[in-house]
């Protein structure tokens, strides 16, 4: 059996636009899913640490290559700017005192400006110590400390006239407009102490990131988004 097979317009420029095509489908299949990946790592940091850690999501940042032009092995890159705290949590390291410390000192809540998690502290370890009034309670289980101020009523101030509370005659806490505030503000004047720091030997982290999952995940996208966006360059050369 014989056949015959007849190439119709140029063959050396009908390979030219397929290739031509398939590098434009494969520059905007990785743009997509390196931009897909990087998307996923942000939400996974703030899905997990909570919206304060934004600056920590937006640290993950993204480049294709090449950065100009067409390829037909282009590459997509996702990197982040805080190595170190992003391996902290995909690994659930263990975080020691360095320099020969015993302890960790982990701010607590009243000692960290307006109360967000990862703000710096209101007092430092160092003002602690300096202030000659620092003292600690141990914890019923042995392995830390709570390192607290003596705590006094400030002046009241304002039209509320609401309870200031000074801690240590270093500063004021507790002066965000709550519910309950008052009844919270005497309740923390009868104790006549606030803990400022919390003393660990070490903390492990739990587990929170999957950075490699992502990473596999698009991958595993990859090969379809190419013959979509292939199937696309086809169709428009058709037309």
């Amino acid at each position: 059996m014989r056949l015959a097979a007849t190439i119709i317009g140029d063959l050396r420029q009908v390979l030219t636009a397929e290739v031509r095509a398939s590098e434009r489908a494969a520059m905007q299949a990785i743009r997509a899913e390196t931009e897909q990946v990087k998307a996923e790592l942000r939400r996974q940091v703030t899905d997990a640490l909570g919206g304060n850690a934004r600056g920590i999501a937006n640290a993950w940042r993204s480049q294709v290559f090449p950065r100009s032009g067409q390829s037909l092995r282009p590459a997509g890159l996702v990197w982040t700017k805080v190595p170190n705290v992003i391996d902290a949590f995909e690994r659930g390291a263990v975080i020691r005192a360095k320099g020969g410390r015993k302890f960790l000192a982990i701010p607590t809540s009243l000692n960290r400006q307006g109360g967000r998690r990862g703000a710096k502290p209101r007092i430092t370890p160092a003002q602690m110590v300096a202030s000659g009034q620092a003292f600690l309670r141990p914890f019923k289980s042995g392995r830390g400390f709570v390192w607290c101020l003596p705590l006094r009523q400030g002046e009241q101030t304002g039209r509320r006239r609401r309870t200031r509370l000074i801690a240590g005659g270093l500063t004021e806490i507790g002066t965000g407009n709550r519910k309950g505030r008052e009844a919270w503000a005497r309740g923390m004047l009868e104790r006549g102490m606030v803990p400022m720091f919390v003393l660990l030997p070490q903390v492990a982290l739990r587990k929170r990131l999957d950075v490699k999952g992502a990473a596999e995940r698009g991958l595993r996208r990859l090969p379809g988004r190419f013959v979509a966006a292939w199937e696309r360059e086809a169709g428009r050369r058709a037309a």
